[in-house]
């Protein structure tokens, strides 16, 4: 038969209130009589009913983490980057739930007695909906990823659209002319803003946009592979192709090779988040690094202290991307 508080408090010969206290840390209780019921509590082997404390207080000690999806446009990477963030900073007394908004048909499941708090990794407008239902629940929830223009909404994300910028900048310094770009998911915050961004390098630079350039990607190996093989298969070909994540510059990397050519000797690659392997390819890849465990930490604290019930918080809040130089591009 398992201890209870009463069994405690019968040993202890104080009131079962008291005891309580004493377990959550009050403040309101002597530190005498606190080690006198902690020590007791630890000799009985006591285990705190967490289910009956969370109905109790009204709150469930779960975070939930929602992408946009599991399975379209979340490499392994940036899913990997995201949860370790998280993890780096949760607290133990809280359960993370983690799940895409496409695996929903309607958000009756999600309300605030499952979720103390949510934080969102969102890709895509096609978020606003869930956004919105959080918000009429009342559930404090921090976006991370994609700027949200609403006040309500506290927002951390990275600034795509200057780090985009700059890799379009070195390719321009490094002597290149020719300059394509494969693309991620159409409808996509960050294939837009990384697009922008380098597409606005090529203009403040009076580099000519050749729309036979421009190529969709799917943010995955394989289409980072045929997007490279159309550029490839051009008249004139590009010199330099910067490729919207990663994933998809290591596809390209390979279709360059298929093709018994070389980067960077024959065309170079800049690639954008930084994943672990980018520094393992052959060759080491240029990258733009996107701080994904970086934002999402600061998810994480931003939602603590919503939960905590601080809302004097800075509502939006950017951190720097950073281009990292590795061997993938020649000078001309």
């Amino acid at each position: 038969m398992s201890v209870t508080i009463k069994d405690i408090a019968k040993l202890a010969n104080v009131s079962h209130t008291t005891v309580s206290r004493a377990l959550n840390n009050s403040p309101l209780i002597k530190e005498k009589t606190k080690k006198k019921i902690l020590d007791i509590a630890n000799q009985l082997n006591y285990i705190p009913d967490y289910h009956a404390k969370n109905l109790v207080m009204q709150k469930s000690h779960t975070i939930g983490l929602f992408f946009t999806s599991m399975g379209t446009g979340t490499s392994p990477s940036f899913l990997v980057d995201t949860i370790r963030g998280v993890n780096r900073i949760i607290d133990v007394q809280y359960n993370l739930f983690v799940r895409g908004i496409d695996d929903y048909d309607d958000f009756s499941y999600i309300n605030n007695k499952r979720f103390d708090g949510i934080i969102l990794m969102s890709q895509s407008d096609r978020d606003n909906m869930f956004i919105y239902n959080i918000i009429e629940k009342q559930i404090p929830l921090v976006v991370l990823n994609r700027q949200v223009d609403d006040d309500a909404v506290m927002n951390i994300l990275s600034n795509d659209k200057e780090g985009a910028y700059e890799a379009g900048e070195y390719f321009i310094s490094s002597g290149h002319k020719d300059l394509a770009i494969i693309e991620g998911i159409q409808g996509f915050k960050s294939t837009q803003q990384r697009r922008d961004g380098f597409l606005q390098s090529l203009i403040d630079n009076g580099i000519t946009i050749r729309q036979e350039y421009i190529v969709q990607g799917n943010y995955d190996m394989q289409s980072g592979y045929e997007a490279m093989c159309k550029l490839l298969d051009l008249p004139n070909r590009p010199t330099a192709v910067f490729c919207s994540n990663d994933d998809m510059a290591i596809g390209a990397l390979n279709a360059v090779f298929e093709r018994n050519l070389s980067v960077p000797h024959d065309i170079s690659v800049i690639g954008f988040d930084d994943i672990e392997s980018a520094k393992y390819t052959n060759p080491s890849l240029t990258t733009v690094k996107r701080p994904i465990e970086k934002i999402s930490m600061a998810g994480v604290e931003a939602i603590l202290s919503l939960i905590n019930g601080k809302e004097n918080l800075q509502k939006k809040m950017f951190i720097n991307t950073e281009l990292i130089r590795r061997k993938s591009v020649k000078s001309l």
